[in-house]
């Protein structure tokens, strides 16, 4: 495997550069799709576009680039476009040897650093050819809950085999575990009334959700199971109506089979409970969305060997961790697509204190490169 030349890593920062200044909230990755087209072609790449802008609503499909015509292997590597929301404009620089945003806001490396990566691995599978096909998967409003994967028909991939690198933590690590993520809505109605004058006449809405939330389970429930309650919408304006209307949002996690379900349950028995409450009796409305199904990868995997011997090839340790978070990784997998997530090296993801060294993006590219060494070889 040849390391990538000083021209690659120079090139490779300045595509990350000129990705992160794209703005790419979820469902908005028109601008930034079309730079990744551009590069693409502009090598002689010929790029796809799904369907899946329809589906979710936004403004770009998934996009979908072949290289090589070896016939034998073929392997899949994707990253998503779409970065969380932020209010000020990016400007990435270069600080202490490595990148980050020089507002207040943050760097867009989840995934960006990982997109740049897989462009610079077009640029010289094109030129030089790579040891087996390949498949770049560039997806859309992955941080929503994985939509632009969830649209993808896997049936017209030709690979057998998938990589995503969506983990923000040091490279070298193998991510062999991943929870199931439930999300659920509780709307509730009351009834409005006078809070001075009548307000055995109405029914709070706000005092019912928190009836429910004192009940639900929160935080760190177990070694392998969390929960949140995240929003709380609702009220009005002055202090002498009792609210009618209120809004809970929040989410459960875990990584044991049916336990994410279990907790889902538990919640949906809180507001219940609470709604039927006699100084309440509130209407509910309750919805709970499953986002992602959890896995755990065997060590044996074809896609985890791999994995390993390409790391420590490139000089890292190779660690098989367990993850609270999802990826694409997810999605694939639970359709019976093989797929690994593997560490990006990229640090605090969603804040305005992320940032990716310039050691680790090019070492990215480097075990990317020696990936496909090792599954050539195969």
């Amino acid at each position: 495997m040849r390391p990538a030349s000083e021209l690659e890593s120079r090139r490779l920062n300045e595509t990350f550069r000129s990705l992160c200044a794209i703005p790419s909230p979820s469902r908005l990755e028109g601008a930034v799709a079309a730079f990744v087209r551009d590069e693409l072609e502009k090598i002689g790449v010929e790029v796809s576009e799904d369907d899946a802008a329809e589906a979710i609503g936004g403004q770009s499909g998934n996009l979908l680039a072949r290289l090589g015509e070896r016939g034998g292997r073929s392997v899949l590597f994707c990253a998503h476009l779409d970065t969380v929301p932020h209010q000020e404009t990016i400007v990435p620089v270069v600080v202490n040897g490595a990148w980050e945003s020089e507002g207040d806001t943050i760097l867009g490396a989840d995934n960006k650093a990982a997109v740049a990566v897989l462009l610079e691995l077009a640029r010289r599978a094109k030129i030089e050819g790579a040891a087996v096909d390949l498949e770049l998967c560039f997806t859309v409003a992955e941080e929503p809950g994985l939509l632009g994967a969830n649209a993808l028909d896997i049936g017209k991939l030709r690979s057998q085999l998938g990589f995503v690198y969506d983990h923000a933590t040091p490279i070298g690590e193998i991510i062999t575990a991943s929870p199931t993520h439930i999300r659920w809505r509780a709307d509730i109605r009351g009834r409005p009334a006078h809070a001075g004058v009548s307000p055995e006449d109405g029914r709070s809405a706000i005092t019912t959700a928190a009836r429910a939330i004192a009940l639900l389970p929160d935080g760190r429930i177990d070694a392998s199971s969390t929960a949140n309650v995240a929003r709380i919408r609702g009220g009005v304006a002055g202090t002498n109506v009792v609210p009618e209307h209120c809004q809970v949002d929040g989410e459960v996690r875990s990584l044991e089979e049916g336990r994410a379900e279990l907790l889902a349950e538990s919640v949906a028995e809180s507001f219940q409970d609470a709604a039927n409450e006699p100084s309440c009796q509130c209407d509910l409305d309750l919805t709970i969305e499953r986002s992602f199904i959890g896995y755990t990868l065997a060590s044996d995997e074809l896609g985890v060997v791999a994995a390993r011997a390409a790391l420590e090839s490139c000089g890292y340790e190779a660690k098989m961790v367990v993850s609270g978070g999802g990826s694409d990784a997810n999605a694939f997998r639970a359709r019976g697509f093989d797929c690994i997530n593997l560490a990006n090296g990229t640090q605090d993801p969603h804040q305005p204190t992320e940032r990716v060294e310039l050691a680790a993006l090019e070492a990215m590219l480097n075990v990317t490169f020696a990936l496909i060494d090792e599954l050539g070889e195969g």
